[in-house]
């Protein structure tokens, strides 16, 4: 990035950088130190990167955003990829054999170190069509990893099962009671039971296991957002239902998309709020009073994690470290 291309303002710990075009990243953290530079990398951690509303054909960025990713990949030597949901605009898939599994997914996905696993869940583009679809892709793609609308999974640092991270993926979709009535969604979220995935994420998360290190559930709606739907009907609806969840059960992370930026914000309570949704589009984001960082650019994050210590880093679809703050227990 040339020097003529941004601007910096700094202000009492806020930081304003004007990039080429219209993009723009805020940040209110008096701790951070401007990261516009390569990446950090982290060893002997486990490293994840955590992407979303992707699925465009190629378009809009979406191969620009997925070459970096392969390179950041090749570079952390990452474990896996979470896809915070809208996999498939603009209706998601009609069967495990829809042309756009391969136009949206298989054909720009290419890289190597891409091919590990996917662990993906459901937006609400991805409810217009089949989202049991993405399921059943499951048993023809190694790396689709989907085995229900929600699940979840324990993963462990270089194999050290005393070191675990839970992760639950959820599916947002049917915890906003509108949904029901929608005429696209409504047909597919019918068949959802709420409170039976609400007694099956307490249930996850009340592991009583003191291997586990970390507490993170990834689901497509946001439970506070700096974008364009900090106060519509679907975020006030996950919020409700999520909050009081996440802090009886202590959750550390959750990581949404649904908002087409790059996000992190601390409310009061025990959970971080990530936003990744800028995997090929972007929308305008601004700082609310919760907020760390936001940012209208095309990216995604990279997450890594090394026992009682997580680091976060932000990565545009240049290659560009844009801001990168790191939780301890």
């Amino acid at each position: 990035m040339n020097n003529n291309n941004y601007r910096l303002l700094i202000l009492t710990g806020f930081f304003l950088f004007s990039l080429a075009g219209n993009s723009q990243v805020l940040i209110n953290d008096p701790a951070y130190t401007r990261g516009d530079t390569t990446p950090i990398r982290k060893d002997s951690v486990l490293n994840f990167i955590v992407m979303g509303d992707w699925g465009r054909n190629g378009a809009d960025h979406q191969k620009d955003v997925a070459r970096q990713m392969d390179i950041t990949a090749t570079v952390y030597n990452t474990q896996f990829i979470i896809s915070t949901g809208d996999n498939f605009y603009p209706s998601g898939v009609i069967s495990e054999w829809d042309p756009l599994w391969r136009y949206s997914f298989e054909d720009i996905y290419t890289g190597f170190h891409l091919q590990w696993d996917w662990y993906p869940v459901l937006g609400n583009h991805d409810y217009k069509s089949n989202p049991d679809a993405q399921v059943k892709y499951s048993k023809i793609s190694r790396r689709w990893q989907m085995p229900a609308r929600y699940y979840s999974k324990k993963f462990f640092i270089n194999g050290d099962t005393s070191q675990a991270i839970l992760i639950a993926f959820i599916d947002t979709n049917p915890l906003i009671p509108l949904f029901y009535k929608n005429r696209e969604y409504g047909p597919n979220v019918r068949s959802q039971d709420s409170t039976r995935q609400k007694k099956w994420l307490e249930k996850v998360l009340s592991d009583p296991s003191p291997n586990i290190k970390w507490k993170i559930v990834v689901g497509h709606h946001p439970v506070y957002s700096g974008g364009g739907r900090t106060e519509t009907y679907d975020t006030k609806a996950i919020r409700n239902w999520l909050s009081p969840v996440f802090e009886k059960y202590k959750v550390d992370v959750y990581l949404s998309g649904h908002e087409h930026s790059l996000q992190y914000m601390k409310p009061a309570g025990t959970t971080h709020h990530f936003i990744s949704g800028a995997a090929s589009e972007k929308t305008p984001a601004r700082l609310i009073d919760i907020s760390k960082f936001s940012a209208s650019e095309y990216g995604f994050m990279l997450f890594s994690i090394q026992g009682k210590q997580l680091s976060m880093q932000t990565i545009d679809y240049a290659g560009k470290s844009i801001y990168q703050t790191t939780l301890s227990h």
